[in-house]
């Protein structure tokens, strides 16, 4: 059993700046996510898409962003719990909250922030009889250290630019890469296309047009997907590494069953504190929903200060908190490990 005064559901960038806020009021926080890296939809769906409305910088990326971000919470040292979802949640008699996740890690927290976006990513499946038992061996639906399949035969399943861009990245290690998607047209940044053309004209990888419809397994070891070309014709590719990359479909899951208000699929709270319906659950970013709501991410950052500052007074019950300026305040500068200022003599 894990104690903590706080507990993060969502590791995006609403997530990794709430453990920010709560950090300068001394709230330490564990962060659980459903992807196995912290970033949510920035790192899965455009780590390299610009991004231009983020106060104070003209221009990042969804990956640069994440980055900042770790790098901002890295005094805190919160503890992050990847790959994993909140299954069950249960208010105790002492007004804490019992919480397990899929893979059996237990909490009791004074506090918890909704910071799951749309929902918790699952990556879009093959429906293949007997594949499942694979997964984490020879199947995979996230991208990897590509020195991990160096001399493999590898299969990639897609057809936008995560899987195009894993595809190119294993090709400089594995034995051989194809990349499969179900029809001719790839989906990609125009330069992106042009280095995957340039590695498919030197025979460093290939792609094919075609669905998986089978596998063929010996036992524990997955040797082969049958592939099913446009002509309705199916032959096998062998292979030693599935990675099936076809993006991510957000599922609110358990979160719709803990009798919290809702608004279609979205959690109802205040303007003042972000809390939901339940004293001690907030909710921040995406997932909640209010008169004025604009889901942006610097609206989100707004959200978990205001929550920061409502989860204080459950944490320390009769203590004022007092807001400080991280620009003059000594103890946050303690807090962020950085030397004050010198005054003007």
């Amino acid at each position: 059993m894990i104690e903590t005064d706080a507990l993060i559901v969502g590791a995006g960038p609403v997530g990794l700046f709430q453990v920010f806020q709560l950090g300068l009021l001394e709230i330490s926080a564990h962060v659980v996510d459903s992807l196995p890296h912290p970033g949510g939809q920035c790192m899965e769906l455009y780590p390299d898409k610009p991004i231009y409305d983020i106060p104070g910088t003209p221009r990042t990326t969804g990956r640069a962003l994440v980055t900042s971000l770790l790098e901002q919470i890295k005094p805190f040292k919160p503890s992050f719990h990847l790959g994993q979802e909140v299954s069950t949640l249960a208010q105790q008699a002492d007004g804490r909250f019992l919480v397990e996740t899929s893979r059996g890690t237990a909490f009791i927290t004074k506090t918890i922030f909704i910071a799951a976006g749309v929902g918790a990513f699952q990556p879009r499946r093959l429906k293949i009889d007997g594949l499942d038992v694979f997964e984490h061996r020879q199947l995979f639906h996230h991208a990897g250290d590509p020195a991990d399949f160096a001399g493999k035969q590898v299969l990639v399943v897609g057809g936008d630019a995560p899987a195009i861009e894993w595809a190119m990245r294993v090709a400089g290690t594995a034995r051989s890469v194809t990349l499969l998607h179900r029809r001719d047209v790839l989906q990609a940044p125009p330069d992106v296309l042009a280095r995957f053309k340039s590695l498919c004209d030197a025979k460093a990888l290939s792609f094919q047009v075609g669905q998986v419809t089978g596998i063929q397994a010996n036992g524990e070891k997955l040797q082969a997907a049958r592939i099913t070309d446009v002509n309705g014709e199916t032959a096998p590719l062998p292979l030693d590494t599935l990675f099936v990359l076809q993006g991510l479909s957000p599922k609110l899951g358990p979160v719709a069953h803990w009798g919290l208000d809702m608004e279609r699929k979205q959690l109802q709270v205040d303007t003042e504190k972000f809390s939901t319906s339940t004293p001690g659950i907030f909710a921040v970013g995406d997932i909640n929903t209010y008169s004025g709501k604009r889901k942006l991410i610097l609206s989100g950052f707004h959200e978990a200060t205001l929550a920061a500052f409502g989860a204080s007074e459950i944490v320390y019950p009769g203590q004022k908190t007092l807001l400080q300026y991280t620009t003059t305040s000594p103890k946050l500068h303690k807090l962020l490990g950085v030397d004050s200022p010198l005054s003007d003599d």
